[in-house]
């Protein structure tokens, strides 16, 4: 670290490469691209402040860890790096400065050191970057740049003047050129492909995650450690667009919502009644007020309240000049059309108005990215006055059923043949995610047919959910044919009901597609669904702020039978008890093809690997199916 140095981080533009949505605040490898400049930046330099002219309460949140401030431009109109420059060393206040754009996360970490060397070394005005490979000219880097805060008024004479090249503003100053051998490092991710390519590149592969897991057995793998592979090897979809308001809901936000205003934008009354002085009530007897007049809301009043005075007003009204507080028109102890009268203590300073700024500041964040848009948000956004937010496109699902026992509803039930209730459930768990759906329908025990179906369930969507066709008697085809078009790793849950399940990605036609291979009793693929495939496409979706359904505590109403090592998922019926406390019972046989004990129940027992037998009175987690299922 150099305290002589500010660091200043440059993410002030529109964002129209990424879809609208900033460069700086895309995510890449397991966070925000701005973050990981941070994090290589910070140690090289003392103050650290990132530029940026939108979302600047989500970069304060991202940059709060560094200690960095937010910094918008001051020269207005998006004027590009060299703006963002100017407002860095307008407010440094060391002596140097380094910059570092935000769409860069491999900048090396001897930047600074090189940069400081050559200045000092050529006695410059600043040092800039360049690489140069084999075989290709020189290449400088110019956003890469460590300045003189005495440059400052140059750079803003060149802006002033129109000029915007970030290397043509220091024409006259001394610039010392420094050559890197690493030309990767200086790499800007400039397009949504780019980025996502590059994240792919990266990403870890299911055999390496599952290296991570200590005694990994694919035989009998804890609940836990395979929500946590699945969870780390799924990424979000990154394509966004804009969509009206009304049309949001359900939908996830892809940036943050800044308020663009204050909420309300004055102080206003929370009621019908008299607006007045605070200090006309100081004497501690009954007082009486002469009425200077009458504001309503909406509409402007010029009512002016001097002292012994007060303004009938409106519920939402604007609150006149010098009034601190209202009294409900019911607690004044007489009124006439031009005089009130108030008793000692019928109002406290402050009673009844709303500040301005009391529900949302502007430039407050409103909304944070990665939520799921509900009634109240919309309601939110309206009183902003945000016609349209951006979201994240539709998550695309293809979903089938495999068996040569299943029939569709309407043919005709030969023996040994059953409805396929399983893409009806899936359908509702689907649809209850906001997921644009792909029914494919029913698919036979056949090779060529299910890798067909595969095949164009992954060129069509982004997840693929399967039920049927992954436990112990399956036909070994199955496994073939996924091994053939990805990875896919086939594992035994510690888990009663749901034990086999297939995860993991397949490509074909160059698409790929996450794959959650679910068993086939119609109980397992509810449970299974649940416990791993919803949390995984709400990941996809980018619903970084979508909690798991919550776990609660409830009273066992009756013993539950149950064998340590391994998670059990029993349905369950919330009561309240006698003494009005909320109690939980099973809905009786709970093996894992009895569809009907689904509808019956309203949660789900949860009980741990850990957990045995449990009494009556002894308290259990329930998840609710309420807002769930």
């Amino acid at each position: 670290m150099n305290d002589n140095i500010s660091g200043l981080i440059l993410a002030g533009g529109r964002g129209t490469r990424m879809g609208n949505v900033e460069k700086g605040l895309q995510p890449f490898r397991g966070a925000t691209m701005v973050e990981h400049v941070l994090r290589r930046l910070a140690p090289q330099v003392g103050p650290i402040a990132i530029n940026a002219n939108q979302n600047l309460a989500r970069y304060g949140e991202l940059g709060a860890g560094f200690g960095a401030l937010v910094l918008p431009d001051e020269t207005l109109g998006f004027a590009g790096p060299l703006a963002g420059l100017e407002a860095g060393l307008r407010y440094c206040a060391t002596e140097l400065m380094l910059t570092a754009p935000c769409d860069s996360p491999f900048l090396p970490p001897d930047l600074a050191a090189r940069l400081l060397a050559a200045l000092r070394a050529q006695d410059a005005d600043l040092a800039f970057a360049a690489t140069e490979e084999p075989g290709m000219r020189r290449q400088p880097h110019p956003v890469f740049c460590l300045v003189k805060k005495s440059a400052l008024a140059q750079l803003s004479a060149y802006l002033a003047g129109g000029g915007r090249r970030m290397d043509g503003w220091h024409a006259g100053l001394k610039a010392a050129e420094v050559v890197f051998d690493d030309g990767a490092a200086f790499r800007n991710i400039n397009t949504l492909g780019e980025l996502q390519s590059l994240d792919e590149a990266s990403a870890p592969s299911l055999a390496q995650l599952a290296a991570r897991v200590a005694g990994y057995d694919p035989e009998a793998l804890p609940v836990r450690h395979a929500q946590r592979i699945i969870g780390e090897y799924v990424t979000p979809v990154g394509a966004v667009e804009r969509v009206a308001l009304r049309a949001a809901l359900g939908r996830v936000l892809a940036d943050d919502i800044v308020s663009p205003i204050s909420v309300p934008a004055h102080d206003n009354s929370a009621m019908d009644g008299y607006a007045l002085r605070d200090a006309d009530l100081a004497g501690g007897d009954a007082v009486t007020l002469a009425v200077a007049g009458t504001v309503f809301a909406g509409r402007p009043s010029g009512v002016a309240v001097g002292p012994g005075q007060c303004a009938r007003i409106m519920t939402g009204a604007v609150m006149p000049p010098g009034c601190d507080s209202v009294i409900a028109q019911e607690h004044v102890a007489h009124a006439t059309e031009h005089a009130i009268t108030i008793a000692p203590g019928a109002l406290r300073p402050g009673d009844n108005r709303r500040l301005a700024g009391e529900d949302l500041m502007a430039g407050a964040a409103a909304l944070a990215r990665g939520r799921i848009l509900r009634p109240a948000d919309l309601g939110l956004l309206a009183s902003l006055g945000i016609a349209e937010v951006p979201v994240r496109r539709r998550l695309r699902v293809a979903f089938f059923s495999t068996g040569d026992e299943l029939r569709s509803i309407g043919e005709p039930l030969d023996a040994g043949c059953v409805y396929d209730s399983n893409r009806y459930t899936l359908y509702g768990m689907l649809e209850r995610l906001g997921c644009d759906l792909i029914d494919m329908g029913i698919v036979k025990d056949d090779p060529a047919a299910l890798e067909a179906a595969l095949r164009s369930a992954c060129e069509n969507a982004d997840a693929v959910v399967t039920s049927g066709g992954v436990s112990v008697g399956a036909a070994d085809y199955t496994r073939q044919i996924m091994a053939k078009l990805g990875e896919v790793t086939f594992w035994k849950i510690g888990m009663r009901p749901g034990r086999p399940l297939a995860f993991g990605r397949i490509a074909s036609g160059g698409r790929s597609a996450f794959l959650f291979g679910l068993p086939g009793n119609p109980v397992a693929v509810m449970v299974s669904f649940y416990f791993f495939a919803r949390a995984a496409l709400l990941r996809m979706m980018g619903a970084e702020a979508a909690p798991p359904p919550p776990l609660l505590k409830v009273r066992a109403q009756a013993p539950i039978r149950k064998r340590p090592g391994r998670t059990e998922y029993q349905r369950g019926i919330v009561t309240l008890g006698d003494d009005g406390v909320q109690q939980v019972r099973t809905t009786g046989a709970q093996g894992s093809g009895i569809l009907r004990s689904m509808t019956e129940a309203n949660c789900m027992v949860v009980l741990h690997d850990e957990q045995g037998d449990v009494a009556a009175g002894e308290l259990v987690d329930v998840m609710l199916f309420e807002g769930l299922v």
